[in-house]
């Protein structure tokens, strides 16, 4: 094994005591970590669209229902997390998702709802 190849070491202090650990490959090709975007909602499992129940230009509040989605015969009601106006709905009744697939984009809403 060549020197590229041997997995990286790390020391790692804790509580006033000191570890020596070995990365491991898959860490070391980990995706760096992306914090959620308020303004995009992703499917967060596959499944099948039943029913958007909002369109663009809906303002919406906290906690209202956005959409409906099937899977494994379970209906998932999909709600907004902040106070949003929808800009962009991705996704159509009957529509199979992806786990990560776009389904609706938002801007923020104005105080004055």
């Amino acid at each position: 094994m060549t020197p590229a190849q041997k997995p990286a070491r790390q020391t790692i202090s804790l509580n006033d005591t000191v570890y020596e650990t070995t990365l491991t490959k898959k860490y070391a090709h980990r995706k760096p970590y992306q914090p959620k975007d308020p303004s995009r909602l992703t499917a967060i499992i596959p499944g099948l669209i039943l029913e958007p129940i909002v369109r663009p230009g809906d303002r919406i509040r906290r906690g209202q229902d956005l959409l409906i989605l099937e899977a494994m015969k379970m209906q998932n009601h999909i709600t907004a997390h902040d106070d949003v106006t929808v800009k962009v709905v991705h996704v159509a009744p009957g529509e199979t998702v992806t786990k990560g697939q776009l389904l609706m984009e938002f801007e923020p809403t104005p105080d004055a709802l």
